[in-house]
C-alpha cells in the first residue's frame, strides 16, 4: 500500500523558484526560524525589474554597489529598438561557421541577444574597451 504524503505543497518556495527563473537576481537568502539558509525574493529588486525609474529602497543589507548603479539597472531595462546585422566581409568562413562576432555596445547586444538566442548561446566573452 502507498503511503500518502498528508502535507499540502510549499507555495512560496514553488513560487520563489519560479520568480527566480524570470529573475535570477532578485533572489537572496536569508535563515528562516531554525538557522537554515533558504532562498528569499529581494522585493526592492523585484519592484525596480517593473520600474522605468529609480526605486529607492529601504532595506540595508551587503551588496556591490558604484555610483551610477540604480541608473544602470534602470538603463538596463529600457526597452531597445536595434538590429543584429551581420558582417560577411569582416567574417570568416561566415555562411559556414557556427560563431558569430558581434562587434557594438555591450549593453545593446546582450538586450538583443536575450530573446532570440535564449538557452542556445554557450560563451560570451566580452572584450572591454582600452
Amino acid at each position: 500500500m502507498e503511503k500518502l504524503d498528508l502535507t499540502t505543497p510549499h507555495f512560496t518556495n514553488e513560487n520563489i523558484a519560479k520568480l527566480a527563473e524570470l529573475f535570477p537576481n532578485c533572489v537572496t537568502e536569508k535563515k528562516n526560524d531554525k538557522g537554515e539558509i533558504e532562498l528569499a525574493i529581494d522585493f526592492d529588486a523585484l519592484r525596480q525589474e517593473f520600474s522605468d525609474t529609480i526605486v529607492e529602497g529601504q532595506q540595508e543589507r551587503y551588496q556591490l554597489n558604484w555610483p551610477g548603479k540604480r541608473e544602470a539597472l534602470v538603463t538596463a531595462n529600457t526597452p531597445i529598438s536595434k538590429t543584429l546585422r551581420p558582417c560577411r566581409d569582416e567574417s570568416v568562413d561566415f555562411d559556414n561557421t557556427k560563431n558569430i562576432f558581434i562587434e557594438g555596445d555591450n549593453l545593446d547586444a546582450l538586450k538583443l541577444l536575450q530573446e532570440t538566442y535564449l538557452n542556445k548561446i554557450k560563451m560570451i566573452y566580452i572584450d572591454p574597451p582600452l
